[in-house]
């Protein structure tokens, strides 16, 4: 069934970006794994998935002590005294949504000489249970990001409100596109933002129209139902 799940999604990416012109390869496919036992992920993989998303830290590690040979983004809140682990497990962090949670994700991989691929985090919603940077702190942030020397900050990260019709997602992601292509047009920014990490098992397909280059899709792979 997983299998089955996973060609069914890898189809409807790849028509998403057909609509748009996009090639399918840019976009990257992330298995949300929370709640899943280690077969499922092992099903998951031999079926051609090599990266996987936990919510949190504990869940994270006891998964990762059976080291398969996967990629493991961090997906969810990031409390900063959970960095250090997070820091020696996850090879994406998505949700960096402070500087203070920058400088210790910093000061802990200098520590054990990683660079640390990261994301922003930016709350585009107005749901109060959403994290993020707002709009107007981001260029701030990640100009100041950009100093850190063990932090390569990758691009940016949102999670759309609960809606139901995706398309009401649409304006959310949008907003993160520009927001990417504006503090890339500042003088300030030092390496580009390439990514854009959004869309989930209920609006993939918009998040892909919209210019996201990884989406992250639990549900739609461990139960179907698309």
């Amino acid at each position: 069934m997983i299998r089955d799940n996973i060609l069914e999604v890898k189809r409807r990416i790849e028509a998403a970006c057909l609509r748009v012109k996009r090639q399918p390869s840019g976009v990257k496919l992330i298995v949300v794994s929370k709640n899943r036992s280690i077969e499922e992920i092992e099903e998951a993989s031999l079926a051609g998935i090599t990266d996987f998303g936990e919510n949190r830290v504990q869940e994270a590690l006891s998964k990762y002590k059976a080291k398969l040979s996967i990629r493991w983004h961090m997906i969810g809140h990031l409390q900063t005294n959970k960095a250090r682990e997070a820091v020696r497990i996850f090879d994406v962090i998505h949700s960096v949504d402070s500087l203070r949670l920058a400088e210790e994700i910093d000061k802990r991989a200098a520590k054990i000489n990683k660079i640390q691929d990261i994301l922003i985090e930016i709350k585009t919603s107005p749901e109060a249970t959403k994290f993020g940077l707002e709009f107007k702190q981001a260029a701030g942030v990640i100009k100041e990001i950009a100093n850190f020397k063990n932090i390569n900050a990758q691009g940016l990260m949102t999670v759309a409100p609960l809606v139901d019709n995706p398309e009401k997602a649409r304006p959310y992601f949008r907003s993160l596109n520009e927001l990417r292509n504006e503090i890339n047009r500042l003088p300030v920014i030092k390496q580009p933002l390439s990514v854009l990490s959004m869309g989930m098992t209920d609006d993939f397909e918009i998040a892909i129209e919209e210019g996201s280059g990884m989406v992250r899709v639990g549900r739609a792979i461990f139960e179907g139902g698309l």
